[in-house]
């Protein structure tokens, strides 16, 4: 195999699979990245045996062939030459790469024993706009929940084209907040399509999708859902993994239809508020009461920590109901807000004892759920 390409499409290739490439002790050889050249080009790839990334590298081939070397060696290797073209020439179990005045040789295997790639089983294809979909699973990942005791709670939730909705419906619980956001399918037919992305995949996504986008990628993203596999092609990268067996919870049944207190509250200052009560909280508990005051037009944030000593402050807001209050947790609150993309919040309650809601003033494409904390 010997082929030469730039050094800054090699690094952006390497960029997109090695991070797959992890320490694995029961099989080292996933330590590595999978290099293949052919007459069609350069193809570099990398997998967890959960999630395989292959990417196409524009390279002109002398001979073909195919090699593994250790990712991280590689890949910090490239990111320290300073010429633009680079030669890459395998004989027997090294890999030598020429740069300017610089040469160097690097340990590798042979692909005989590289675990086979899955290819992408093109079913049920889709078309979405690449920063929407990015944006919306960072809207919710937030919410998965963080242990597997319950597998289905532990990824994010994809309905496609549902009777609900006619895009794409993405969710994520773990039992004390909710998060949902909705896009559109610019291209796609298969109706009510749902699956369940572990949340170490779709954290993947994000990152592959900002890698390439911030690479000039395009502005269109394909993914394909079969009954155990979720595929994206985008830029010069696909991803292919499996998903979480079994069903997602009808978590819509616990998003309240109306309120009996609802405020609209500027978003900076309450993300500020609520970080200075924080600091007068129990540890663990991250308990900040909100005081609805309709009379008053007003909101009061305060909390009390027999350590720390106590806080009270008030934000003006528009408001409309009855008195209300509830207590919750600060750091889900902030995790929720943090992600909204409006000046003005509308925030809606009912009473102590049910879930509260945010979303962005006169939007329906976000919503972010938060149980109380019970007195």
């Amino acid at each position: 195999m010997k082929f030469t390409c730039t050094r800054e499409n090699l690094e952006y290739s390497l960029s997109l699979v090695s991070s797959l490439a992890s320490k694995h002790t029961n099989l080292p050889i996933l330590n590595n990245v999978l290099i293949k050249a052919t007459e069609s080009g350069i193809e570099v790839s990398a997998t967890n045996l959960e999630i395989a990334v292959k990417t196409q590298l524009r390279a002109k081939v002398e001979s073909v062939g195919s090699f593994t070397v250790p990712a991280k060696t590689l890949t910090d290797y490239i990111r320290l030459l300073t010429n633009e073209q680079v030669e890459i020439n395998q004989k027997d179990n090294e890999l030598l790469v020429s740069c300017g005045n610089s040469s160097t040789k690097i340990k590798g295997s042979s692909d005989e024993d590289y675990p086979i790639l899955p290819e992408v089983e093109e079913v049920n294809s889709y078309v979405l706009q690449v920063e929407e979909f990015r944006n919306a699973i960072s809207k919710v990942i937030i919410a998965v929940a963080k242990n597997e005791i319950r597998p289905e709670l532990s990824g994010i939730y994809f309905s496609f084209l549902s009777e609900k909705y006619n895009g794409l419906v993405l969710a994520a619980t773990d039992s004390y907040r909710l998060s949902e956001a909705k896009i559109t399918i610019k291209q796609g037919e298969e109706k009510n399509i749902n699956c369940i992305v572990p949340a170490h995949v779709a954290y993947e996504i994000t990152r592959l999708l900002q890698t390439a986008k911030s690479h000039g990628g395009e502005d269109i993203v394909r993914v394909w859902i079969s009954e155990n596999q979720i595929a994206i092609r985008y830029d010069n990268f696909e991803m292919t993994s499996r998903l979480i067996e079994g069903k997602y919870p009808d978590y819509t049944q616990i998003i309240p239809a109306s309120f009996k207190t609802t405020a609209i509250f500027p978003l900076d200052i309450m993300i500020n508020k609520i970080k200075a009560a924080s600091l007068f909280t129990s540890t663990g508990i991250n308990a900040v009461s909100f005081d609805l005051n309709v009379s008053e037009k007003n909101i009061g944030v305060s909390s009390s920590s027999t350590q720390a000593g106590e806080h009270t402050s008030e934000i003006e807001v528009e408001i409309t109901g009855e008195e209300n209050s509830i207590l919750l947790n600060h750091s889900y609150v902030l995790d929720g807000l943090s992600h909204m993309e409006s000046d003005n919040i509308e925030f809606g309650v009912n009473s102590a004892d049910a879930p509260c809601i945010f979303r962005p003033q006169g939007k329906d494409n976000y919503l972010y759920i938060v149980m109380p904390i019970r007195q």
